[in-house]
């Protein structure tokens, strides 16, 4: 069967750093960020990444290595996690994946079907219809060309949806119908662990982070990013919480506004993640009421880890 690869997972807010902190105190592991934020330099308090001493004393990758002006996805992140796995392997180690981003999770363990040519002048003809409809635009035309494929799609993953429009182009097929005939060779199998929180406390967890986030300088971060030269509307910064905190910075919000919709779109962000996670059957969930409860399920994973090292 292979190395096992641990990837543990969740919604924002639910643990997921500290607990990867307490399993890597315990046994070899190296940490693989899935969070499409944290690779980003400079976006510190708004993508809650793990703190300086903590990224010091333990070995993490694709944290702080592009510029925020810098395009990277879902196909990307595929490639480099692997390649880092296979590292980590080699090292001794144990890797261990960790973040919320669900669809870098669902690319990395399932694999990414990129086969297909690509066709500039083609995207170039989509991109200004967007432009000049929207994105609502394109996603109703790949509603009527590949259903399928339109149904696993969001309007504002409009990248997504370009591509799938590509595809059906360039071969008459649904990029679901490729993703089906795609297989991947690997020399490892993934595990997933999921943390589970009555949405209740979760949310009062969201808010607590958010608090905590503006006192430490949230709103700074921002400004200084900005002040960099950065745009507003490059494709790292379009995100919760750095959306709304811009919007104060431009004066469209108080900045007591701008914190009760970041509290407000992080819930919601929260849902959708939660949404998407429990279509996946083959996450674990551990319910988790309280933070202490993470000591106790980083022992499980260890102790399972343990257990598949004497049956190797």
């Amino acid at each position: 069967m292979g190395t096992k690869v641990i990837v543990v997972t969740g919604p924002t807010c639910s643990g997921k750093t500290q607990l990867s902190i307490l399993i890597a105190e315990k046994i070899p592991v190296e940490i693989i960020s899935a969070d499409s934020r944290q690779i980003y330099k400079y976006l510190d308090i708004g993508t809650a990444k793990p703190a300086k001493n903590i990224l010091h004393q333990y070995k993490h990758h694709l944290i702080d290595e592009l510029d925020p002006n810098e395009d990277y996805n879902v196909s990307r992140f595929e490639k480099d996690a692997l390649r880092i796995i296979y590292e980590i392997i080699q090292r001794g180690n144990i890797p261990l994946v960790v973040g919320g981003s669900g669809l870098y999770i669902k690319g990395l363990v399932e694999g990414i079907f990129d086969s297909v040519d690509k066709d500039e002048k083609y995207m170039s003809e989509l991109f200004k219809l967007k432009e000049k409809y929207g994105t609502e635009h394109l996603y109703n035309y790949l509603k009527k060309v590949s259903p399928q494929s339109a149904e696993k799609m969001l309007p504002q993953n409009w990248k997504r949806v370009m591509r799938a429009l590509e595809v059906f182009h360039l071969t008459g097929k649904s990029i679901e119908e490729h993703h089906k005939n795609f297989s991947r060779e690997i020399s490892f199998y993934f595990v997933q662990y999921g943390l589970n929180w009555q949405r209740d406390v979760l949310y009062k967890n969201i808010e607590r982070r958010i608090d905590e986030m503006i006192e430490a300088g949230f709103v700074v971060e921002v400004e200084n990013i900005l002040s960099m030269g950065y745009k507003k509307n490059i494709n790292s910064l379009n995100t919760v919480g750095y959306k709304e905190i811009i919007s104060y910075i431009n004066d469209e919000y108080s900045l007591e506004r701008a914190i009760e919709l970041l509290k407000r779109n992080t819930r919601r962000y929260a849902k959708r993640q939660m949404t998407w996670f429990n279509a996946d059957k083959r996450i674990k969930w551990l319910n988790v009421s309280s933070p202490e409860d993470l000591n106790s399920i980083a022992e499980k994973i260890i102790n399972e880890e343990k257990l598949n090292e004497r049956k190797n």
